[in-house]
Parts: C-alpha cells; structure tokens; sequence
C-alpha cells in the first residue's frame, strides 16, 4: 500500500503482477499502450514487460506477485479488469500475506481462486493504444496538450507533415483504430482521469472540446455503458 505519489522509469520484472487501486488515480504505460486505472480497478501486468507507472497522492492500492508460470492462461498483455466483491477480497488477502508461502498451504489455495476469479473478470476499456511512427507520437502529444481542439484529420495531417490518407493509413496500422476513434479514446482516457482527480462532468466536457455536457455524456455512455457521474459515484461507494 501506498500514501504518496509514484512516478517510476521504464523497468520490467520476471514475475508477473496484479494491482488493485483502492482510491487516486494510476497511469500505467508501456511502448504500446497507456492505460489509466481509476479507484475500484485492477491492473494485470504480466512479467518481462517493460513498463513505468506514475500514481497521484492521496493513493491507495494493493499488489500480489505472481509466477509466470502459475497462470498461463491468462492475458499475454497488459489489461484494466473490473473488480468483484470475491476478487477484491481475495486480492485484498493476498496483498498482506508472505510473497513466499507454502505449495500446498492455505495461501496457495487463495491464490488458485484469485487466478480463476481474474480469468472470468471484464477487461475494462481503460486502454489507449500508442503509436511509435515518430510523426504520431508528435500528434499523440498535441492533441493529448490540447484535447479541445477539435480540427479535422486533414489539419492535423497538415501539423505532422503527412497527407490525410497517410495519417490514416499509419494510425489504422499501428493502432487498430481510426482516426476519429482513436480521438475518441483519447477523451475517454483524459475524461478518467480528470473526474478521478474531482472534476465535475460540466467542465470535462468544456475540457475536452464537446459544445455541451450532454453532448459528452453521451459519448461517454456509448463507451463505457454509463455516464459519467453514475460511474465514478459507483467506484467512490465501493467497498475496500
């Protein structure tokens, strides 16, 4: 458990682990992908993947080191899962007991649902997916410094020195999304983020660039399943 901020380099390690963040707000990045992880969710992290984490204070969270070989059928990539009340507490358990512990011993046992229980669980679409073209990347940090300007494809084509039919191209093969979707995505990671941190649904939405707050409700339902003030007052009420 933590009480103050993290902000690691870029490091891996052999085993893998399960992360669970109780309250503040964690941003997990590998070259890939950036996740963010609000409270109530938990972070797979499997081993040999190289990665940095910066947290933000006031921060609690919980973690369990798993072997590699202890769970291979579990995701190969890194994943935000939902958190059930029996895997919360298992990982809450697991969290304050020996990282070594006995095979055939109770512990072990714990470990065995919790690997079962993560096996069943939602991935949370927490995700956002990295480009490495150099030009991207200089995209992803002008949109990523001002997520309210909302100029076309075309114009930012123009910014990076592509054509538009190759910012597309590029973003679709090294993402897997469109343009528009990936924007999109953008706004759901950053949204997380600020309501994480308190912000009111009113000023994400003038944050982001939509011309109302219902305008961003609405998407943000479309993409997560509710709005964004039932979620964030569901992982604030949840137990821990």
């Amino acid at each position: 458990m933590a009480s103050g901020g993290i902000e690691s380099e870029f490091h891996s390690h052999r085993e893998a682990q399960l992360v669970y963040l109780v309250r503040g707000e964690l941003i997990f990045e590998a070259s890939s992908a950036l996740w963010i992880v609000p409270p109530q969710s938990a972070l797979w992290i499997p081993g040999s993947m190289t990665h940095r984490i910066r947290a933000r204070a006031p921060l609690e969270g919980y973690g369990v080191i798993i072997e590699p070989g202890a769970a291979p059928n579990l995701p190969l990539d890194c994943c935000a899962v939902s958190v059930t009340p029996l895997f919360r507490e298992l990982l809450l358990r697991l969290a304050t007991r020996p990282a070594l512990y006995e095979l055939e011993g109770p512990d072990a046992r714990l470990m065995s649902v919790l690997l079962d229980e993560l096996a069943t669980v939602s991935i949370e679409k927490h995700r956002l997916p990295m480009p490495s073209d150099p030009r991207l990347r200089r995209l992803v940090d002008a949109m990523t410094a001002d997520p309210a300007n909302r100029a076309t494809t075309k114009t930012w084509a123009k910014r990076i020195g592509v054509g538009e039919r190759t910012l597309n191209r590029l973003l679709v093969e090294e993402t897997g999304l469109s343009f528009g979707r990936w924007r999109q995505q953008l706004h759901i990671i950053l949204a997380l983020q600020k309501l994480s941190r308190g912000a009111a649904v009113q000023s994400v939405a003038l944050e982001l660039g939509y011309e109302s707050a219902s305008s961003f409700v609405t998407m943000f339902r479309k993409a997560l399943g509710t709005s964004p003030a039932r979620y964030m007052a569901n992982r604030l009420a949840a137990p821990a």
